[in-house]
């Protein structure tokens, strides 16, 4: 495929790998989530938040178990 400006193949670019990059992110926050002083509730409302755009939605992981801190 011919791109006429360099914006073109930037844009084309982020459609077929922008949600990758996207999901990695996600990932990312998810590991790095700590209970602390939130109750359990508001540590599930904020793993469902995160968990959103992640690719682990409406899945369980049994390869890396959670570590509760």
């Amino acid at each position: 495929m011919e791109y006429e400006t360099v914006e073109e193949f930037l844009i084309s670019l982020r459609k077929e790998f922008g949600r990758g990059e996207e999901e990695s992110v996600k990932v990312a926050e998810l590991r790095k989530l700590e209970q602390g002083e939130k109750t359990m509730k508001e540590f599930i409302q904020e793993f469902e938040r995160v968990a959103r755009g992640s690719g682990y939605e409406g899945r369980l992981s049994y390869a890396s178990p959670p570590v509760w801190k």
